[in-house]
């Protein structure tokens, strides 16, 4: 056992070293790639040669970590690379489950073709749309920037469908690259170096691809342990990454509106500023004649030109009729109002409008109407006895920060998907090596077992020994108890397999000599015991054929009754010879004689019976039950007790009708056999009343089979 210990540390401390050259030698590789078409200043990325090639030799472990550490590393000088990391994740999951299908081979030209497709949508195609989620719509200044602008100059695709051609056209030229390198490091490198490299974490004796795979298959009735994992681990990680990045977005929405409510409120009070209160009806009746004007309505154009998200900034002075422009400086788009244009009032102010009519100041407010989502700022101008005249207000656009917020999801998603495949794969992992292998291997080792032979047992054995799972949990104390159970059951079998084989040999001795005795006796019944034996088998297997009684015909049921049956007439032991030979009819008297054969055959298998230990007495128990009742009836008119129905049981009802058949059939000192064809309308006759129904069916229905067994001992 310790020298096992012993092993398996060796072999994980061997694992995480290669593991870490292999992950050093795949980040090296990616940056080498990086800043090689960096100097050479080639339209090409080869961002991922080291995380498809570590993923390959490998695994998806090795490969995920490689591809989401280079971009984490690229991040620290440039955050906007970190965004797609998840893309170099799925690289690599893609890049693992192709190698582990062997479809890195210049043989099968087609499988590389899938390789390079699957690599350019994700880094292409992905790329492109993530791109679109992270910063809109433009051509930036990315290395596909040029072609993209080339594609859209041509006036046949919009902006998106530009970049986006643009970047699948440079990703398939670059994955394709990629993809031939892998392939070539691959070929070349030795078969050891490979099958050193990869991860595998075994917790037992490695299995075979072929064995790996079928464990991997084994699921119960429901949902498998491994999806239960899976579903659990995903199911958590999603929720709390759904609440985290929910109270991120709320935070970054708030932080961003209160940003623009600080800017809306300082335009405000510059704009405040710039205005004479006591002058205001003279701005409103001159407009720009007035000493002034002009120089103010530049200032407040200056304070909107200010920040790009500020809208409008304006004077109003606000009347029972609308709001009377002060001053409403021009825009691009836009002139701005004439001094003393009456303005409607917009819905969103409604409620306003009396705090608004009394020279109150008011709370912010957003609208979404006829401009869009604006932020609304009113600031009261007081003329100099501290009335108010009229009110500066500023508009902020903020359509931005819903655009914002989508691009800041998609960045918060965007981190969040690598990191999400990475724990989600090592959780996998580490299930199916420490979990679902194990099981499933014990599973299948056990669901091998065979009993049939010594060897058979021994190699049962061996196959749950050679698992050797040492997880070092409760599943390697589960693979020793199972280990053990199995010596155990084994070492019982040997013990049973010896004491059957006694009561086996007991058994047909008792039987042999019991017959014989019979036989000596009686001239007529020398064949009786044989051809009712065979009789009762015929029926037994008509029965179940037909799906009659199945509960009750189990394979040792039947045995036992066709083992057996030559003792239904022991009883006869204790008739006298002057009865059992009569070569005429018997007289009442004699007759009930006669009738105690049942009785005294019960009495001699009973004896027996005690004599052999009670579990393996169920052989006994039904010849004690042929030979006490097969003289029942159906119809509770035969003896010795008169039961009927399924009060006889089974044996007995089939027995009865094995041996008033032979008894029709055979001759006796008294009278010559029937026919077969009377002896069977006879059987037919008795169906329901003397015998069950069922049974006497199915000897009917198997009728060529008994005229062999008939015409055979006749024969004899």
């Amino acid at each position: 056992m310790d020298n096992d210990r012993n092993e398996a540390r060796a072999y994980r401390a061997s694992q995480r070293k290669y593991l870490l050259l292999l992950c050093a030698i795949g980040l090296a590789i990616n940056f080498l790639g990086v800043h090689l078409v960096r100097a050479l200043r080639l339209p090409l990325y080869l961002d991922n040669v080291g995380s498809a090639l570590v993923a390959a030799l490998g695994g998806y472990i090795p490969g995920i970590l490689v591809g989401f550490l280079t971009n984490i590393v690229n991040g620290i000088g440039d955050l906007t690379t970190a965004y797609y990391g998840s893309l170099t994740v799925l690289i690599a999951v893609a890049s693992a489950w192709y190698a582990a299908r062997d479809f890195y081979t210049f043989k099968k030209p087609w499988r590389l073709l899938a390789i390079i497709a699957t690599f350019a949508v994700i880094g292409g195609g992905l790329g492109s749309v993530l791109t679109w989620a992270l910063y809109g719509l433009g051509f930036g200044e990315g290395v596909s920037a040029p072609l993209a602008h080339r594609i859209y100059e041509a006036g046949r695709l919009s902006v998106f469908w530009s970049q986006f051609a643009a970047d699948m056209a440079i990703d398939v030229l670059d994955k394709t690259i990629t993809v031939l390198l892998v392939t070539l490091a691959l070929r070349l490198l030795p078969a050891h170096i490979k099958e050193a490299f990869y991860f595998s974490g075994w917790q037992q004796a490695p299995l075979s691809v072929d064995d790996q795979r079928e464990a991997g298959r084994m699921n119960g009735k429901g949902i498998s342990l491994r999806s239960k994992i899976i579903l659990l681990v995903a199911l958590a990680m999603i929720i709390i990454a759904a609440v985290v990045t929910g109270i991120s977005f709320i935070h970054f929405r708030n932080a961003s509106i209160d940003q623009q409510l600080s800017l809306a409120s300082s335009v405000a009070d510059v704009a405040v500023r710039n205005i004479d209160g006591d002058r205001v009806d003279e701005f409103l009746e001159k407009g720009e004649a007035a000493e002034g004007y002009l120089e103010i309505k530049t200032r407040l154009q200056n304070l909107m030109e200010s920040s790009e998200n500020i809208e409008y900034v304006y004077v109003y002075k606000i009347m029972e009729d609308g709001c009377h422009v002060v001053f409403d400086p021009d825009t691009a788009d836009t002139p701005g109002e004439a001094p003393g244009t009456v303005i409607g009032f917009d819905e969103a102010f409604r409620d306003y409008l009396p705090a608004l009519l009394a020279g109150e100041e008011i709370e912010p407010v957003q609208s979404n109407e006829t401009y869009g989502w604006l932020l609304t700022i009113y600031k009261p101008v007081y003329d100099s006895q501290g009335v108010c005249q009229c009110y500066a207000a500023v508009d902020i656009n903020m359509n931005h920060i819903a655009r914002d917020g989508y691009q800041f999801l998609a960045r918060v998603m965007s981190l969040f998907f690598g990191f999400f495949v990475l724990l989600l794969t090592a959780a996998i992992w580490l299930a199916e090596y420490n979990i679902i292998l194990p099981i499933n291997t014990m599973a299948i080792a056990t669901g091998l077992f065979a009993y049939d032979s010594e060897s058979a047992r021994a190699d049962a054995v061996e196959c749950v020994r050679q698992l050797d799972i040492r997880t070092g949990d409760e599943i390697e104390n589960l693979y020793h108890s199972v280990a053990k159970t199995t010596e155990d059951m084994v070492e019982t079998f040997k013990n049973v397999e010896k004491q059957n084989q006694v009561i086996s040999r007991l058994q047909n001795g008792l039987i042999l000599v019991l017959a014989d005795m019979v036989e000596s006796r009686d001239k007529c019944t020398g064949d009786h015991v044989r051809k009712t034996a065979a009789y009762t088998e015929i029926i037994m297997n008509q029965l179940k054929k037909e799906g009659v009684y199945t509960d009750q015909l189990t394979d040792e049921f039947m045995y036992d009754v066709v083992n057996s049956a030559p003792l239904h007439d022991i009883g006869k032991i204790q008739v006298s010879d002057a009865i059992l030979n009569k070569p005429g009819k018997l007289t009442d008297e004699e007759f009930e004689i006669m009738k105690t054969h049942t009785t005294a055959g019960a009495e001699v298998i009973e004896h027996a019976m005690h004599m052999v230990a009670e579990d393996n007495s169920g052989y006994l128990k039904e010849a004690m039950n042929l030979a006490h009742y097969h003289h029942e009836k159906w119809n509770g008119r035969g003896y010795p007790c008169g039961l009927k129905g399924e009060e006889i049981p089974l044996s007995a009802r089939i027995m009865a009708v094995a041996d008033v058949f032979d008894a029709l059939v055979s001759r006796r000192s008294y009278k010559d056999g029937f026919p077969f064809e009377k002896a069977m309308a006879i059987i037919e006759e008795g169906s329901g009343s003397h015998f069950d129904p069922n049974v006497a069916g199915a000897f009917m229905h198997a009728a060529e089979e008994v005229r062999r067994v008939m015409e055979t001992n006749m024969e004899m």
